[in-house]
């Protein structure tokens, strides 16, 4: 069978559970609607996807995030969140270890910035990977073979899809995100060039680098507004090379091997506590453990 590695850019998949379920609760009076939303996803993703490699990347900290460092006003835009979120964030990365599943966090790097170095040991390895992600800024990581899958949605792009649907690709992403900017992470951008603009300029410049040493070239591009194109990317160099910093996947912080994303096998009883914590039915346990127990069979064969 040839091996694939699925990598989890896991918060996206919490945070949708947190704003689309009823609040329920557990044996303590704890809010786990995000929990259960999240196990709903694990078990459709691994029941149906039956993946030997597996690995979720969480976010812990803007706070001492190394981009926060870079741009102290990074993601600033964003809401700190509640205690009870932070919570149900603690239980489903305490809920993936129970099931053996490689789950990880850093302080000063991002979920993006593990998926990458993951990606990039699979594409050492040889190994085609999955990125089940929602966030455009992923697909700058999809090379030959891989792809970009907003999982829930049924959107499963590759390298040709992705420069269809974006305008750029995949190894232009970070450049054409720190040219028109980002509002969801709070990233400057030149003022009146969005994602299409940038896609056209990449298109002609290949490279950052290249498009800023080459800025008076831009006035000849069949595009409309070349000419003050031309004088905004001029005028807004240095906070396109400050966005640049924010934009790029950091792909090298840190040595993993294959094997690590091999789920591995599990402790019954303490997985039972876990359940009943969260007030699961013994049925639903059965069904963990059943399914649990099939991945390890498939990872045999």
């Amino acid at each position: 069978m040839n091996k694939k590695a699925w990598l989890i850019d896991s918060s996206i998949y919490v945070f949708k559970a947190w704003f689309t379920r009823e609040d329920i609760y557990d044996v303590n009076g704890n809010p786990i609607n995000a929990v259960m939303g999240f196990m709903d996803f694990v078990y459709k993703l691994l029941s149906v996807e039956k993946p030997q490699l597996i690995g979720f990347a969480f976010d812990e900290s803007l706070e001492t995030s190394h981009r926060r460092d870079i741009y102290p006003e990074y993601k600033a835009n964003r809401a700190t969140a509640p205690e009870s979120l932070r919570l149900q964030f603690r239980l489903c990365r305490e809920f993936l270890r129970h099931l053996g599943i490689l789950e990880k966090a850093s302080p000063f790097y991002e979920a993006d910035d593990l998926l990458g170095t993951w990606g990039q040991q699979f594409y050492t390895d040889l190994i085609p990977v999955n990125f089940i992600t929602a966030d455009k800024d992923l697909a700058q990581l999809v090379k030959e073979d891989d792809h970009w899958w907003e999982y829930l949605r049924g959107e499963m792009l590759d390298t040709k899809k992705i420069t269809k649907r974006f305008g750029a690709k995949p190894s232009q992403i970070a450049d054409q995100l720190a040219i028109a900017g980002d509002k969801s992470d709070n990233i400057p951008g030149v003022p009146g060039v969005g994602m299409s603009t940038a896609g056209k300029l990449l298109r002609k410049f290949e490279t950052l680098e290249n498009l800023l040493a080459n800025t008076s070239e831009i006035s000849t591009m069949q595009i409309r507004g070349a000419s003050r194109i031309q004088q905004l990317i001029s005028d807004h160099q240095d906070t396109i090379l400050l966005a640049r910093q924010l934009t790029g996947i950091v792909c090298d912080i840190e040595a993993v091997k294959s094997k690590d994303f091999e789920i591995s096998a599990m402790n019954n009883d303490a997985f039972g506590a876990f359940c009943d914590q969260l007030n699961v039915s013994e049925e639903n346990q059965h069904r963990w453990l059943k399914l649990h127990h099939d991945l390890l069979q498939n990872a045999d064969k």
